[in-house]
């Protein structure tokens, strides 16, 4: 299984990014897919996630509204849309997937299998 992240960059307060997560070697369509960040001496949080086919989507309080996730099974990627990000907002972003977690779970870094390998968003102010 492998997860590729991709689309971070540098940007300004205010602008927009789209993060990518391609995933092979699993069967997409019943894997939930998630999105952590992690910033300069900050625990690895969850930013959003959406549960198996997309029945479920949740976000992080800090980033509702602003970042949307949305996933398309025929090329088995989940992008995650960030709007009007903040200089709150930098930090190396993660995507991870797990087939097994269960819907109460998906804000737990601990319930997912596989982890990509990060992507850096630096927004400056």
């Amino acid at each position: 299984v492998q997860l590729q992240a991709s689309g971070g960059g540098l940007v300004q307060a205010g602008d927009s990014l789209r993060l990518s997560c391609t995933a092979s070697g699993l069967t997409f369509r019943t894997t939930t897919v998630a999105w952590f960040r992690q910033a300069p001496g900050k625990e690895r949080e969850f930013v959003g996630g959406i549960f198996r086919a997309g029945s479920t989507i949740a976000y992080a309080d800090s980033v509702k509204g602003r970042f949307a996730i949305s996933r398309d099974n025929a090329k088995n990627t989940v992008n995650l849309q960030m709007n009007s990000l903040k200089a709150e907002d930098t930090a190396v972003y993660y995507c991870a997937a797990g087939s097994r977690l269960i819907l109460s779970s998906m804000r737990r870094d601990q319930a997912y299998d596989y982890w990509g390998q990060g992507t850096l968003v630096t927004v400056s102010s």
